[in-house]
């Protein structure tokens, strides 16, 4: 589908209202870009270790949105400009200029799959898209498919790799396993496939956890109670979901997060592994790598091997 993208020049101070003056007009999906830099408070509630780095604020700001090939948007346009004129008369909206391009024929929500092929995580296992055909397979290998949807969890980043390498070496038949933040499930599954005698993941997002039951299915796993399932909560501020999942009952706790997430984890993770469990945490960036080792120090953990793979880090520890 083709796209026609107007992009308004306007000033932060204006963005809000010329969003809300979009809104008004039906128009949706509004994409803002400035250089605000982003909050303490901002930057924990988007999970993310490293800040983008932007050019100076001066108060620019630009708000695109996105009119279909064949709209009036004529039309459109005299209706934005006729808002605009409105707002300049209590706030400064910059100079208004609008700039209209055409976005490629392409399917924007599903472009990125063109990107993420089957691979193999190692000898045996092998991640494969669930829209791709697998022609690199062998005799033995564990086949695990994938649709990641809006959740995180393809496999083929360095963090999941290295939980991957740490639940094969140390998980047991018998084994009782939380995923906490299981995102696609990615890491539930293949705990599952190698052989856990019961899974559980656990994500914030109530998408992730529809997404992660999605790929159990096609991975021919059946969602049962007490053996394979996944749940939506927060383990880290809810000590009620804690209690709910079981105090010393898992075996091993794998988090792929980031390290801003699995510090706080490592100081309520203790409930739920039983004396001796394996906490495997990954997604920690390198330049956290040493408050990550120093949570798990301060929370009774002992730490049993520190796996690196590219600019990631990877603790296995023990309770």
């Amino acid at each position: 589908m083709r796209w026609t993208k107007f992009t308004l020049e306007t000033t932060t101070e204006a963005v809000d209202l010329v969003s809300d003056m979009l809104n008004d007009l039906g128009i949706v999906g509004i994409e803002i870009s400035d250089n605000v830099p982003i909050t303490e408070a901002e930057r924990k509630q988007m999970f993310i270790d490293i800040l983008p780095e932007l050019s100076e604020d001066d108060g620019s700001a630009q708000v695109s949105f996105y009119v279909e090939v064949g709209e009036d948007k004529d039309t459109i346009l005299e209706q934005v400009k006729a808002g605009l004129l409105e707002l300049s008369a209590y706030t400064k909206i910059g100079s208004g200029i609008i700039n209209v391009s055409q976005t490629e024929d392409k399917d924007w929500i599903n472009n990125w799959k063109e990107f993420f092929k089957p691979f193999r995580v190692d000898d045996t296992i092998v991640i494969k898209p669930t829209w791709e055909q697998l022609t690199d397979y062998k005799e033995g290998d564990l086949v695990i498919e994938i649709d990641p949807g809006t959740s995180f969890g393809t496999g083929s980043h360095e963090t999941t790799k290295l939980c991957i390498v740490g639940i094969k070496k140390y998980l047991t038949p018998e084994a009782v396993v939380l995923d906490a933040g299981s995102g696609s499930g990615i890491l539930s599954i293949i705990a599952k496939k190698l052989g856990a005698k019961a899974v559980l993941g656990i994500d914030i997002d109530p998408n992730a956890t529809i997404s992660a039951i999605e790929n159990a299915e096609v991975n021919k796993l059946l969602i049962e109670e007490n053996n394979f399932s996944f749940i939506t909560g927060n383990i880290i501020e809810d000590d009620g979901i804690r209690t709910k999942i079981g105090h010393e009952k898992y075996d091993m706790v794998v988090a792929n997060i980031l390290a801003d997430v699995i510090i706080p984890l490592s100081d309520v993770i203790g409930e739920n592994l039983k004396p001796g469990g394996i906490f495997i945490s990954s997604g920690i960036i390198n330049m956290k790598e040493e408050a990550v080792r120093d949570a798990l120090i301060l929370n009774n953990f002992t730490i049993l091997e520190v796996n690196k793979m590219g600019d990631w880090v990877s603790f296995v520890a023990q309770k």
